[in-house]
């Protein structure tokens, strides 16, 4: 790798895998420049997606810390960097797979960690973060209510205990 180029190109390769929160290694052959175009739209405002060489991106890999399995460098590759939410990348390039087959989804890496085309299809599966954290909200919301109506019940049934022993003591008191 003696080339200038080349080392520039591993040097932007890396810092792009440092600075994504997850990276999706696919098989681009025998789609059109067109549905390249629809794919990169697709998978939103926080990722980019670059024709690569395997070669160099594996170089790039392992200088990022990533550990890469050599099988998802095999043919012609691409990578879609994203540095926002990855399950909306990950539902962008799954909903494109299914409309276009020649687009395979090889793996991955999300935090550091690699992940296989399984993986990253359940990813896809997860509803987006935002709707996450509203229902995490809800039920923190109706934790509380409940905690709030069993605080409000103990007193209450507190003073109809009372009442009931003071009823009963009267009744007694009366029948002697």
């Amino acid at each position: 790798m003696a080339r200038p180029d080349k080392a520039a190109a591993v040097a932007e390769l890396t810092d792009k895998f440092r600075s994504s929160n997850a990276a999706v290694l696919t098989e681009y052959r025998g789609l059109t420049v067109a549905q390249l175009k629809t794919l990169r739209r697709s998978l939103g405002e926080n990722a980019q997606y670059a024709v690569v060489k395997n070669t160099l991106t594996k170089i790039a890999a392992n200088e990022a810390g990533i550990t890469l399995d050599d099988q998802l460098f095999a043919g012609p590759t691409a990578v879609a960097f994203v540095t926002g939410d990855p399950v909306e990348s990950a539902k962008g390039l799954r909903d494109f797979a299914k409309d276009n087959p020649n687009l395979v989804i090889k793996g991955g890496v999300l935090d550091g960690k690699a992940m296989s085309a399984d993986e990253i299809k359940k990813l896809a599966d997860l509803e987006s973060r935002e709707v996450l954290l509203s229902k995490l909200a809800g039920a923190f919301k109706g934790k509380q209510t409940q905690t709030a109506q069993l605080f409000q019940a103990l007193p209450s049934k507190l003073v109809r205990t009372v009442d009931a022993l003071r009823a009963k003591q009267d009744e007694q008191g009366g029948a002697e």
